[in-house]
């Protein structure tokens, strides 16, 4: 049978003796691993490390035995991953009537101000009739905020199919389309659960237009390329570290932050040189006068299809490797030789950045089968973002990377 995850969550904060939380580290951790593995070392790359980690935090809640030992090791999860994941669900969707407040303050001023539209979305898509454990429903109901609608995948699954993809591009504004692949679902489809999250953000201190210019981006391979570029100059984050530059541009309620990280050698050593405890510390760089020049961008890579990568990082028994081996009876209980297992994991992106501000929208997809088996006056100082770098949408109060990508080429 078959089972499909796109999540998120809610509850009450969790936070480490460090004051980090199990989701956020998690989150960070398993996106630095992916990120080098999402595209070729040449090209540009971006996921969201938010939205695949809320998904297997959901296959997690209903994993047992040596398969949640497994995905506990690989995807860096605790006994507390569920709640902490619930926690952080809480903290973003308290973002935009906050900054909603302070648009309507602006407006009165006289400014014009839009708020943060940040929407997280989840559903489960079951197959009518199956025997799916209340508890698990309940859970799910509970702290991913998931109701279940029944489907019939047996009957129609191409049709079922094109029902969620519609579903998520409602979510995401028409951003994500065709997460499903054709033929991903068939009569063995027994569930599919679905996040979806849609972001829009303003720039607290918005780039003028007409300070963007043609200017000279360095590409990897020495050669040059004159691409639209944004200025701005204000108190940023800002810190030089061995490894490079790194630069924090808030969004409107400074709750969320795009975190541009300029390596000062090759992308390769510096994508090498990340950490979780790093961007952690991101998150909160101390303020300095900068005049930034960042080039706009715009983002929408195909499909990620991420079975073999997870398995290549070890977490083998949830696809059911080796055979028989795969144990979610929390569920769905096994029957005789009929269980569920993970076929595999599907994830889409888009990020656009430009003077007002940033869109971006992400999916993520588990697919499971059932076998038979403070700022000073000062100087500004300069940053060109002008060569490859790594950038992040982050949740600053948390840490946690919503996005993380690499932008090797800015060029349509």
């Amino acid at each position: 049978m078959r089972f499909f995850i796109f999540l998120l969550c809610l509850s009450l904060p969790l936070l480490a003796e460090d004051g980090t939380s199990p989701a956020s580290l998690a989150v960070n951790k398993l996106g630095i691993e992916l990120l080098p593995l999402a595209a070729k070392a040449n090209e540009n790359a971006l996921i969201s490390p938010y939205s695949i980690q809320s998904a297997l935090a959901m296959t997690f809640a209903g994993a047992d035995g040596e398969t949640r030992k497994e995905m506990a090791r690989v995807l860096h999860f605790s006994e507390d991953t569920v709640a902490s994941f619930a926690s952080l669900q809480v903290q973003l969707s308290e973002i935009e009537a906050k900054t909603r407040a302070l648009a309507e303050d602006s407006q009165r001023m006289g400014a014009k101000s839009d708020p943060i539209t940040l929407r997280v979305a989840n559903r489960l898509f079951g197959q009518k009739g199956y025997a799916f454990r209340p508890e698990f429903l309940s859970l799910v109901k509970q702290k991913f905020d998931a109701p279940l609608e029944q489907l019939d995948f047996h009957a129609n699954p191409d049709a079922a199919a094109k029902l969620i993809n519609a579903w998520v591009e409602k979510q995401t504004r028409d951003r994500i389309k065709d997460l499903i692949p054709p033929r991903a679902l068939d009569d063995l489809t027994r569930l599919v659960l679905v996040n979806a999250i849609y972001l829009k953000a303003p720039w607290a201190t918005p780039f003028s237009v007409e300070a963007t210019s043609p200017l000279p981006f360095y590409l990897a391979d020495s050669t040059k390329a004159d691409v639209p570029t944004m200025m701005l100059s204000e108190s940023l984050g800002y810190e030089r570290t061995k490894h490079g530059v790194a630069v924090a541009l808030p969004y409107l309620g400074n709750d969320l932050q795009l975190l541009v990280l300029i390596p000062s050698n090759s992308m390769a050593s510096f994508e090498k040189s990340l950490t979780a405890e790093f961007l952690k510390s991101c998150a909160n760089l101390p303020e300095r006068k900068v005049s930034l020049f960042l080039p706009k961008w715009k983002l929408q890579p195909p499909v990620l299809a991420l079975a073999g990568t997870l398995q290549s990082l070890g977490m083998k028994t949830a696809f059911d490797i080796p055979r028989g081996s795969a144990n979610f009876e929390g569920i769905a209980p096994r029957r005789g030789t009929d269980y569920l297992y993970i076929s595999n994991v599907f994830h889409k992106t888009f990020m656009a950045v430009d003077e007002k501000g940033t869109e971006a929208a992400a999916a993520t997809a588990v697919v499971m089968m059932s076998a038979t088996m403070l700022v000073e006056t000062e100087t500004p100082i300069e940053v060109r973002v002008d060569r490859p770098f790594i950038f992040a949408i982050q949740h600053r109060p948390s840490g946690a990377c919503l996005f993380l990508g690499r932008l090797m080429d800015p060029r349509p």
